[in-house]
């Protein structure tokens, strides 16, 4: 170090000629020579963990639009002040849902216990699935997060800094000779110092690279966890299926014996050609034949805001899915209160108030920016 140190002050003092192309090159020659830890490879290290994280985040939750959707829910959550915030929804917990409905419905039959039994288990991988959830953005998410808005951040700092510094220093050496040479030294030894601050940051980011090994072997643990549990839920699905199929097999198939034909009353004949007497046929008045053309009469249109306040059409039917949510009815016109984000409106309609997709309406009247 102070070999390096004699040679720029000697190339300050003397400047010109070649201690001059010397002093050009010197900030780059110092920090090529001097610096111990590469900036390339912090610079690759930010990015890694930046698109890791990105990643993780839709390996666990792959839908983008739910994604949103949740973004949108948790930001509620916080303005209204809840503190249990609604969870994204596992594909895993809508094929259950869906399964178990439709058992009920088919009733007691080997399709409809089948698809309980398979309903439950989905559920329960569902349940799993979101204990993964959570132990991933404990143990890898957040650390990594952490070391995002701290370490890297600090290192940003640091090396933006340490450039100023070194364009004070290149400002002032094209100045030599109208400067004293003292102050030329301040702004050398500023550099020096910004520069042992930045690699000292990187050196300890670099050198405790373990810690990303440790958070990396947290996620696969709990990958491991959960395809474990995942494999005993199945398993015992797949062993209730069997023994329903086996059950099945074994007994005794029904035979289809039709219900035996009730007699006709023939009665008495009524006409003279000796035919079969019918059925009244029901009689048609001029009203009821009126109504029956008609095409189905629309259900009023609920009370439309004045155009004059910001406002929206609906484009479609929604039906909600989450507290807070407002339903309405194609057609309908909605009173708009505020945009949440780019998804989603608020707004009022006969007297409730919620939220839905902008997607699903068409602006009358837009809210002031």
């Amino acid at each position: 170090m102070e070999g390096h140190w004699g040679i720029l002050v000697w190339a300050v003092r003397e400047g010109g000629g070649a201690a001059g192309a010397l002093c050009t090159l010197s900030l780059q020659w110092l920090w090529s020579l001097i610096c111990r830890v590469s900036p390339q490879k912090v610079d690759v290290t930010s990015k890694a963990v930046t698109e890791v994280l990105a990643r993780t985040i839709e390996y666990l939750q792959p839908n983008p639009a739910s994604r949103a959707k949740l973004t949108m829910l948790n930001t509620v959550s916080k303005i209204r002040g809840q503190v249990k915030n609604p969870g994204y929804p596992q594909s895993e917990g809508l094929l259950g849902e869906c399964m178990i409905r439709h058992g009920k419905e088919l009733g007691e039959s080997n399709f409809g216990d089948a698809l309980l039994d398979a309903g439950e288990s989905m559920k329960r991988l569902a349940e799993v699935k979101d204990s993964l959830d959570i132990e991933v953005k404990q143990n890898f998410i957040d650390p990594l997060q952490n070391l995002c808005e701290k370490d890297l951040k600090e290192i940003q700092h640091h090396l933006k800094k340490l450039e100023g510094r070194r364009l004070d220093f290149d400002y002032k050496k094209k100045r030599q000779g109208k400067i004293p040479d003292e102050e030329l030294r301040q702004a050398l030894e500023k550099f020096e110092e910004s520069k042992e601050v930045a690699e000292t940051s990187m050196h300890n980011l670099l050198e405790t690279d373990i810690e990303q090994v440790s958070q990396l072997s947290a996620l696969v643990d709990a990958q491991l966890d959960y395809h474990r549990q995942a494999v005993q839920i199945l398993d015992e699905l797949a062993e209730k299926l069997k023994r329903r199929m086996r059950e099945a097999s074994s007994r005794p198939k029904r035979e289809y014996k039709p219900k035996p034909r009730e007699p006709f009353d023939l009665g008495e004949p009524e006409q003279s050609n000796g035919g079969f007497p019918c059925a009244s046929a029901p009689k048609i008045t001029a009203s009821s034949s009126f109504r029956s053309s008609d095409k189905p009469i629309r259900t009023p249109s609920r009370s439309m805001p004045p155009l004059d306040q910001p406002s929206c059409k609906a484009l479609y039917d929604f039906e909600p899915e989450n507290d807070g949510e407002l339903g309405f009815r194609e057609g309908d016109v909605i009173t708009l209160t505020n945009q949440i984000d780019e998804n989603w409106y608020e707004g009022m309609l006969d007297g409730q108030s919620g939220f839905f997709p902008l997607s699903y309406v068409e602006v009358l009247v837009p809210l002031p920016q």
